[in-house]
């Protein structure tokens, strides 16, 4: 008599979620945690890129040596990213508030970012001179031999003369005024014409400074009543950070 079937044997039960579906879980969860960390990190960085839109709040000084002259400079007043670090540069373009003369900042931020507020901005080019005499020291040899018609005085203790159509200079005109124990303060203007509206650097003057340094400056036309400030402040800014 045969004896009971032989039961059948017990599979192994399987556990519903196996060891390397956890580790592959667990994977991609850290992964997701450094994407997530990494893209609140990086939007935080464009975030501020975007805002400061070029700009630096960064007061680092940074020495920069243009012909025989070196200068130590705040990187938030140098205008252009590219300008912004040590060593030797054909030139620098600063900005400066006025009559502050202070770089960017945040509290500043709406004088950069504002057009309507940009004629309360000064803006500085520094370069090599390449000529022996600077605007006021040109006023006699080249300028006043522009002149057409007489001249015009005006407000602030200034006075307008007119070029020449042939001058090469345009609609511009050009601004003097008498100063004792110094040269002639000389500036060239392009004036707006009747219904327009004054530009934030439509007045130009250059000046030397140091060994061989020329500083062109811009400024607003609505500045001119302030005209000996910004030469006597524009020429302490930068013969203060002339290095030694």
């Amino acid at each position: 008599m045969a004896g009971p079937a032989p039961a059948p044997p017990v599979a192994e039960e399987a556990p519903l979620i196996s060891s390397r579906f956890l580790y592959r879980m667990t994977a991609v969860i850290a992964v997701l945690v450094v994407l997530t960390v990494a893209i609140g990190v990086g939007g935080q960085w464009f975030g501020q890129r975007i805002a400061l839109a070029g700009h630096t709040d960064s007061t680092e000084e940074l020495l920069i040596q243009i012909g025989q002259d070196k200068l130590s400079l705040p990187a938030n007043t140098i205008r252009f990213r590219d300008q912004r670090q040590s060593g030797v540069a054909e030139r620098v373009d600063l900005y400066l508030t006025w009559p502050e003369l202070k770089g960017y900042s945040a509290e500043m931020r709406p004088r950069f970012d504002d057009i309507a507020q940009s004629s309360a901005l000064i803006f500085l080019q520094l370069s090599q001179s390449t000529m022996s005499r600077d605007m006021s020291g040109r006023l006699e040899p080249i300028y006043s031999k522009l002149f057409e018609g007489g001249p015009q005085p005006v407000n602030f203790g200034l006075t307008l003369h007119r070029l020449r159509p042939d001058s090469g200079y345009g609609n511009e005109i050009v601004l003097t005024a008498s100063r004792p124990d110094a040269p002639d303060y000389v500036v060239r203007c392009l004036l707006p014409g009747p219904g327009g509206k004054p530009t934030s650097g439509d007045c130009q003057r250059d000046i030397h400074i140091g060994q061989d340094l020329t500083v062109l400056y811009r400024f607003s036309s609505t500045l001119l009543k302030d005209w000996q400030h910004i030469d006597a402040a524009v020429r302490l800014f930068v013969e203060t950070r002339l290095a030694k």
